[in-house]
């Protein structure tokens, strides 16, 4: 019945990305044990451990209706300060490479959108990085915001799922849908 409405649950991603061999720029590798306890038991999240996976990321992204992307972000803020990017602010493009092999996290967002799968709604949220050097830890600046990033998550994935309780989605109004 196509006007049949169907009370479906948002897949929403919380995927973590980073190197975690350059100190803060592997937050949002480090914050996902911390992620993963407090979604433990909802179905509808899935936290993605997506360190520099590159394109293999794509099916992460593709497969979303909500996308929360963690990373260190340069922003020029203070050290450890919280940084969040809707939509559009998050860019998406192809840009030049040395190496066929340099996939960034922004080409896989381009991919997505090339191939129309791209997630309703994205989010980064992340830290203004302290340090960037060779180092398996976060700097004590950024350790010391894990807890602020945390909260920020619990937040978004809160706010999405209050939104789609508000409007279910109708079986014909969305393709692919099961």
């Amino acid at each position: 019945m196509p006007n049949e409405t169907v009370e479906k649950q948002p897949r929403i991603t919380i995927l973590g990305i980073g190197n975690i061999l350059y100190s803060d720029e592997g937050v949002g590798i480090h914050v996902l044990p911390l992620l993963e306890e407090v979604f433990a038991n909802d179905e509808n999240v899935s936290v993605v451990d997506g360190s520099t996976d590159g394109i293999k990321l794509l099916g992460s992204v593709e497969s979303s209706d909500y996308l929360i992307v963690i990373d260190a972000i340069h922003a020029g803020e203070k050290e450890g300060s919280l940084i969040v990017l809707h939509g559009e602010e998050i860019p998406a493009h192809c840009g030049r490479k040395m190496s066929i092999h340099q996939i960034t996290f922004q080409e896989v967002l381009f991919a997505a959108q090339l191939r129309e799968s791209y997630p309703k709604r994205i989010v980064m949220i992340g830290t203004q990085p302290a340090s960037l050097e060779l180092g398996v830890e976060l700097s004590d600046t950024v350790k010391e915001h894990l807890s602020d990033l945390v909260e920020r998550v619990k937040k978004q994935v809160k706010e999405w799922m209050d939104v789609h309780e508000q409007a279910p989605v109708s079986s014909g109004d969305k393709k692919g849908s099961c």
